[in-house]
């Protein structure tokens, strides 16, 4: 478990460096981490790498392809919905969506309880954070601990997602709605659990809510030599991708989510996401920096990718 808390720290800090070079804007990353003192490679801004560290990110095309995603499933519910954010870490959605006035009756983040602290006590100790949670919060006091945060708009949770069951009760303590649409976003984290433990939390969420999507953004194509050489790097940090086995494909990793009670799903390498993002957009953030190994590029993009799938009984 230590080492992967730890990828949150790793995360964290290369999605604040492409920040600051120009990939996209973020105001809010600069409270949670702080500014990387090396120089990151061009082929980690744009997609997701994992050989220094477990998780060398600044995700260019893996935050625009999930913020397509949530911004979809807000629209088409109307923001009469509730996001739950698994492993959420330094992740800053909430304030981003509140900024362009696209926040969900209510917004969840759960990870464990050493990094909800963290977060927790950044939130508490720095206004621009704690402001944008008091000026969306109506009715009692905000209810404040170490492992946890609620208010009537956001809530953070100390929680284990292997054990489904502790998950629902802290969620429901903090005003989860059974009946609400819901958004499940698992961004590189199921993956860490094995298949049985994941499998045992998306059938919680398909069983538990009857309008629902889940976006599991995480590793594919894990059987050939690059996926084998990613695995290595990771096992050298004493980090163990658990449920690797449910990586091999695009199919498997559809599968896994109709075999847990979803009725629809899609399952997209982040090659192709990147080949759909505004082609303006992409001009620009390729002339940041100068990029020289195309073809490592692309090897790690089709390496990543987007699954979502819904489970849609009022026909959204």
């Amino acid at each position: 478990d230590e080492a992967v808390r730890g990828t949150c720290e790793d995360a964290s800090v290369c999605k604040r460096f492409a920040v600051s070079v120009g990939y996209w804007k973020d105001p809010y990353i600069q409270y949670f981490v702080r500014q990387a003192k090396e120089r990151k490679a061009p082929e980690i801004n744009r997609g997701k790498l994992e050989w220094e560290w477990e998780h060398l990110t600044s995700y260019y095309a893996r935050v625009h392809g999930v913020s397509y995603l949530i911004k979809a499933f807000l629209e088409k519910t109307e923001c009469n919905c509730q996001i739950v954010n698994l492993g959420a870490g330094m992740d800053t959605l909430f304030w981003r969506l509140k900024d362009e006035n696209l926040l969900p009756r209510k917004y969840f983040e759960v990870d464990f309880p050493m990094i909800v602290a963290r977060k927790i006590h950044n939130i508490k100790s720095k206004p621009p954070l704690s402001k944008p949670i008091m000026e969306s919060h109506s009715g009692d006091s905000l209810l404040i601990d170490s492992h946890s945060l609620d208010s009537s708009r956001y809530s953070i949770v100390g929680a284990d997602l292997r054990f489904s069951s502790d998950l629902e009760e802290k969620l429901k303590k903090h005003s989860l709605d059974m009946h609400l649409p819901t958004l499940l976003v698992a961004e590189c984290v199921l993956v860490y659990m094995t298949p049985q433990q994941s499998a045992n939390l998306l059938k919680w969420a398909a069983s538990t809510f009857p309008v629902a999507m889940v976006i599991n953004y995480e590793q594919v194509n894990m059987r050939d030599r690059f996926g084998q050489i990613m695995i290595e790097n990771l096992q050298r940090r004493q980090c163990n991708l658990a449920g690797v086995e449910l990586c091999s494909s695009l199919d498997s990793q559809r599968d896994r989510l109709l075999l847990n009670g979803w009725e629809n799903a899609r399952a997209i390498d982040m090659m192709k996401v990147y080949s759909f993002l505004p082609q303006a957009d992409v001009k620009r953030i390729e002339a940041l920096e100068f990029l020289d190994e195309k073809e490592l590029f692309e090897q790690l993009m089709q390496h990543y990718c987007i699954c979502w799938a819904s489970k849609d009984s009022s026909n959204l």
